[in-house]
């Protein structure tokens, strides 16, 4: 008994998107785009069906185990897809006398108020660019690598609670706390 998951289970190819999955790659899924080629090792007990434009993810059962395992294959080639045609982006803002970022060939160098300078070397396949000193935009065509290098530089100066100083994302909320009372 072979089950589809319904509409979730689709994927719709966009037009210049080569997708190959078969015998010759083994259970490795390659998907080539306008922006770069990603490749992904597809779990045994999950398939790929191909046609008419779509991809289709298929799951032998409709047990728990299995539908957990369609759902995440059906994410992760929706995020190749997603990353070879239109790419991924963070921005981070940097909040603090003095705290600023600039890019210096492959490294993003950060000054958030240490007594030295923080260089982070910036991660093969990711583009970071500050249009502001105040600004860093992650880019990229892996969304785990983004959000992995955007959250690795919010580390180095996490935004704090009182006077909301330090790195954070651009749409994040930071909740204020109130200082001490006299």
């Amino acid at each position: 008994m072979r089950q589809t998951g319904g509409a979730r289970g689709l994927l719709d190819l966009h037009v210049g998107i080569e997708v190959a999955f078969g015998l010759e790659q083994g259970s490795r899924l390659r998907v080539k785009g306008p922006l770069g080629t990603l490749e992904r090792e597809i779990h045994p007990e999950i398939s790929i069906e191909r046609a008419d434009g779509e991809i289709r993810v298929v799951r032998p059962s409709d047990q728990p185990r299995h539908r957990a395992l369609h759902g995440l294959t059906r994410t992760l080639i929706n995020n190749m897809v997603t990353g070879v045609t239109s790419g991924f982006s963070k921005g981070l803002e940097i909040s603090g006398v003095g705290y600023r970022a600039q890019v210096a060939g492959k490294v993003l160098k950060l000054s958030l108020g240490y007594s030295h300078d923080i260089e982070y070397p910036i991660p093969v396949g990711i583009t970071i660019v500050t249009p502001k000193p105040t600004e860093v935009v992650v880019t990229g065509i892996e969304k785990q690598k983004v959000g992995q290098t955007a959250a690795e530089i919010r580390d180095f100066r996490g935004p704090e609670p009182y006077k909301g100083k330090g790195v954070k994302y651009a749409n994040e909320f930071i909740f204020r706390k109130e200082g001490k009372k006299k």
